[in-house]
């Protein structure tokens, strides 16, 4: 794939397409703009362009609004031209098409499982229980491709690992076992694409590269050629048979490293929020064209606080109008002591994934159904040792966890377990009774 400007071709073709979500908004900034010829004509020549977040304040009546550094902001009915048919297509067609088709019980597979004899044991573990789904790694958190993917960005910076040997045989195997799809892409985490193409990792302002605790770089989630790469990512993923796209790490680094970013843009302008969500929206019309869902994986802890928000770019409402499942991450470990006034959330599970999930309802609350996102959370099936006071997760406090999805009024859950150890203990069994 050539690595090009998305911008100039997206926002051109965006007058001759229909568009599928109600909200988005385009903000262009560049030097070379005139607002009165916009206002006339209707339609964007430049350089480069901005896809603002669905959750933005400005309001879908405004015209092109000039910002500071000229940035100028078009709302979707401009933006769309004057096609103004309605229909399922139009506005949100895919997700009254698939979403909701199947109720996601789930757990996730690494590519090396995925591509080894235990894959097998997990089989047969959704086989003999409740679980209907898997969310396989396609793109890790080294930035390595499950297999031997036929796309060329990929393939150029040795991004393509064949922990699958066989792509086709192995959709055909799962696909017998009647086992929902869900491919995992990590987004902005990316080591690999950070080294392959080192204009696109994320740097400090002496030149070296941002990384997190962990040691692995990031890309910089402004740059229109990351977003490309993701979505030619999720399209071959789709092609290879995957029912839907999870986008994992779309979110911007956090640590002492991540504080020292130079990201090259004017932040006070084009924000966190608003790279995730623009990332996201184009990403979604992009899909949504070829009818594949997208599901995006976010903080838990978000939910309510406006400091997270800020830190990681993830508005948890603004993506709820956007993408067709949110994935909060409500893992009780993850909650510091007193959260949900609990001394020790870790060792309340019902408790906290109760409370968790009603802050998720207060959030979404007023967004109309058919464009709100479902809420799928991911729920803890590890034990979280690091944790003071923390328990041992087993069946029972899984169980306890499903049941807080339920009673938040959710019928959808994920089980998270890094190495994929997972037992039936707290699982129904096709019957519907719990197996213990």
């Amino acid at each position: 794939m050539a690595w090009k400007s998305v911008w100039g071709k997206h926002m051109i073709n965006g007058w001759k397409r229909k568009r599928k979500k109600k909200y988005w908004k385009i903000v262009i900034p560049g030097i070379f703009v005139c607002a009165a010829v916009l206002l006339t004509a209707g339609f964007v020549i430049g350089k480069a362009g901005w896809l603002n977040g669905a959750g933005s304040q400005e309001t879908m009546a405004e015209a092109v609004r000039v910002k500071t550094e000229n940035s100028l902001l078009y709302s979707l009915e401009e933006w769309k031209g004057t096609d103004t048919e309605s229909s399922e297509e139009a506005e949100g067609g895919i997700r009254k098409r698939k979403i909701g088709d199947v109720k996601v019980k789930g757990i996730y597979v690494t590519g090396p499982i995925a591509g080894n004899a235990a894959f097998e044991d997990l089989l047969a573990l959704v086989d003999e229980t409740e679980l209907n789904a898997m969310v396989i790694d396609v793109k890790n958190d080294e930035g390595k491709i499950t297999w031997k993917m036929d796309l060329e960005c990929a393939r150029s910076i040795g991004a393509c690992t064949p922990y699958i040997p066989d792509i086709e045989m192995f959709m055909e195997n799962i696909k017998e076992h009647q086992v929902y799809t869900i491919a995992r892409i990590v987004c902005f985490k990316d080591p690999c694409l950070a080294e392959g193409r080192p204009e696109l990792a994320l740097k400090k302002a002496d030149g070296t590269a941002v990384t997190d605790a962990n040691g692995m770089a990031w890309v910089n989630p402004y740059k229109e050629e990351v977003w490309e790469y993701l979505t030619d990512v999720a399209e071959k993923a789709a092609e290879a048979g995957f029912d839907e796209i999870q986008f994992d790490y779309v979110r911007f680094p956090i640590g002492s490293d991540a504080d020292a970013a130079a990201y090259g843009v004017n932040m006070d302008v084009n924000t966190k929020q608003q790279a995730v969500s623009g990332f996201l929206n184009y990403a979604v019309q992009k899909l949504h064209e070829k009818d594949i869902v997208v599901t995006a994986d976010v903080f838990g802890t978000i939910i309510g606080s406006q400091t997270d928000v800020e830190r990681v770019g993830q508005d948890y409402r603004s993506l709820g109008e956007c993408v067709d499942v949110l994935s909060p991450m409500v893992y009780p470990s993850h909650y510091g002591s007193h959260v949900f006034g609990l001394d020790v959330p870790d060792a309340e599970p019902y408790k906290t994934v109760l409370a968790a999930l009603e802050g998720s309802k207060e959030e979404l609350e007023g967004i109309p159904e058919e464009d709100r996102a479902i809420v799928r959370p991911w729920l803890q099936a590890f034990t979280a040792t690091w944790v003071n006071g923390h328990i041992s997760y087993e069946g029972e406090e899984i169980r306890q966890q499903i049941q807080a999805v339920y009673d938040a009024g959710y019928d959808e859950w994920i089980l998270w377990n890094a190495v994929n150890r997972y037992s039936a203990e707290g699982l129904l069994k096709e019957t519907g009774t719990v197996q213990e």
